[in-house]
């Protein structure tokens, strides 16, 4: 399951967006993201072949289970790596940026170790 870091970066929006809106739309994804829409077409497109997300009619995008599955683990390493930077004592822009860098790069061997050792030590400095 190797897709590129941009069409991550789009499922991962889409699930956010899911999240406070009631339908998810094309226009909504360009304003999220800064990104014209005719960009934001081609993507969906993209994503919509290759199986992660379907769209209906009314141009209503809703991920798929292969889509929600990739969504929810680059939100889970987003969320996780920037607390993680925070707590560190880096500022929230520069853990937000950084932790969106790491969350498509690291492997998931090493990402589960790096939630293991800190759950660890989170759990070991609460007694």
């Amino acid at each position: 399951m190797h897709i590129h870091e941009s069409a991550e970066n789009y499922l991962e929006t889409i699930l956010i967006l899911s999240r406070s809106l009631p339908v998810v739309r094309s226009v909504d994804i360009a304003n999220e993201l800064g990104f014209k829409k005719p960009s934001v077409s081609v993507a969906m497109k993209n994503l919509r072949e290759n199986g992660y997300i379907t769209v209906t009619d009314a141009g209503f995008i809703y991920l798929t289970a292969a889509g929600a599955k990739i969504a929810d683990k680059i939100y889970e390493r987003h969320e996780f790596l920037s607390g993680w930077l925070k707590r560190l004592g880096v500022d929230e822009k520069t853990a937000t940026a950084d932790a969106c860098k790491i969350e498509h790069c690291i492997s998931e061997e090493s990402f589960t170790a790096i939630k293991n050792f800190v759950n660890k030590k989170t759990a070991g400095s609460a007694e």
